[in-house]
């Protein structure tokens, strides 16, 4: 979508006041958003080892414990795109407040049954719906409200900030979760609802720059609510390259998002021990830690169609690689060197969701992208799942490898992804 085209269809919206210009370590409300989202991020890591083990010991059932993810991954897609709506029509900053007040209370609540000793597989999953209504709006008003912070030139920086963030929490949250839970199990809940909290607080001083008084509702929002809560979507779907990028990044999501959990089998084939085994999965965390550095160098060397074709086909090859027979620890380089593009890839997506599509609309544009794709990984493991009950471990990473290869040569062919180009203010 042309920079012309974007700013024709702000014809009728006033523009959002710039972001603060200084530079990103002294930027105040960036940093402090960044610093709750840490706690958030830490929190949320821990809780998800936490609560299935906890789920493990209340009902004894495998099945129930892998139910309550599975409850807050369907409550999180369902919830997507009304998330969008939310996210372009209030107030960014209050929706993320009441994200986070949402979610420490709902882990408070956890806390609280324990010290009754009045915890239930029904309160669980009910956290469990409470927990994934609500992750997709924090998504949507963090990724909103970086934007309104961070002059666009520094959206490069800041994103990789976050990326920062979030590989430092997945490298950290689990083993952490997994000692405080040998403390006690009420330990990790605690941890949790604080670190919410502290999130929330952190929130209560940003400042983002007001935003300016909305416009009459025109025609397109006087649509019905589904039509409204699909702007987004037909907004990406509508611009060739957009479309194409978008697709393409799903595609990898749906290969990858099984990696784990193939990685995992495989190794037990071979007979490694569970320490073994988490040192192992853990290098695909590292390794997206690592690639941060690697964020801006493969953005200015490589424009953004070429650079999500590279991205996809070295991870199809590492992915196949993972059947060779080339020791027990090279799945751990493996998965590092697969980690390494991580960030390069989310920022490239982020930085067109975020330059080429209107203010108004970014909140459902984003929240179509997380759909999108979380829809993908949910589909990618229920198909390895299959895939691993029926055949070995090595077969299946070959046949999520083929699915990868195929879209690759799909996206080679497509003229719209190879000469995509970078938007002119992030090149500024």
């Amino acid at each position: 979508m042309s920079n012309r085209s974007a700013d024709s269809r702000h014809d009728t919206v006033q523009e959002r006041p710039a972001a603060p210009n200084v530079p990103l370590r002294r930027n105040r409300g960036f940093q402090l958003l960044w610093a709750g989202s840490v706690f958030a991020f830490l929190g949320k890591e821990i809780a998800e080892l936490a609560y299935p083990l906890v789920v493990l010991a209340v009902t004894g059932s495998p099945g129930w414990a892998g139910a309550f993810g599975g409850v807050q991954i369907f409550t999180s897609l369902l919830c997507g795109m009304p998330a969008g709506e939310l996210a372009d029509r209030y107030d960014r900053r209050r929706l993320l407040l009441c994200v986070e007040a949402a979610r420490a209370l709902a882990t408070g609540s956890v806390v609280v049954a324990f010290l009754l000793d009045a915890v239930s597989l029904p309160h669980l999953l009910a956290v469990a719906v409470v927990v994934g209504a609500v992750q997709p709006l924090g998504g949507s008003t963090r990724m909103l409200l970086v934007r309104s912070l961070v002059p666009p030139r520094q959206l490069t920086a800041a994103l990789t900030q976050e990326e920062v963030r979030s590989h430092a929490a997945a490298t950290s949250g689990p083993p952490l979760g997994g000692a405080l839970y040998a403390v006690a199990q009420v330990v990790p809940f605690v941890v949790t609802a604080c670190s919410f909290a502290a999130s929330l607080v952190l929130t209560l001083f940003v400042r983002p720059p007001a935003e300016a008084p909305h416009a009459p509702m025109r025609a397109a929002e006087r649509e019905p609510l589904l039509s409204r809560m699909t702007v987004g979507l037909r907004a990406l779907w509508g611009h060739p390259t957009l479309r194409t990028g978008m697709l393409f990044a799903a595609a990898m999501n749906t290969v990858t998002a099984p990696v784990i959990l193939s990685v995992v089998v495989h190794l037990r084939e071979q007979g490694l021990t569970s320490t073994a085994i988490g040192f192992t999965t853990m290098a695909l965390a590292v390794g997206g830690l690592a690639g941060t550095v690697l964020v801006a160098p493969l953005h200015k060397l490589l424009a953004p169609g070429v650079l999500m074709l590279w991205l996809g086909g070295t991870a199809a090859l590492l992915i196949g690689s993972l059947a060779a027979p080339w020791g027990r620890w090279w799945p751990a380089l493996a998965l590092f060197l697969l980690g390494l593009g991580g960030p390069s890839m989310r920022v490239l997506v982020d930085i067109l969701i975020f330059r080429q599509v209107p203010d108004e609309q970014r909140g459902r544009a984003g929240a179509a992208c997380m759909t999108v794709f979380g829809a993908g990984a949910s589909l990618g493991v229920f198909l390895a799942g299959q895939l691993l009950e029926h055949f070995s471990a090595a077969v299946t990473v070959l046949v999520l490898a083929s699915v990868l290869a195929a879209a690759w040569c799909v996206g080679l062919r497509t003229r719209e992804l190879r000469r995509a180009k970078w938007p002119e203010e992030q090149e500024a």
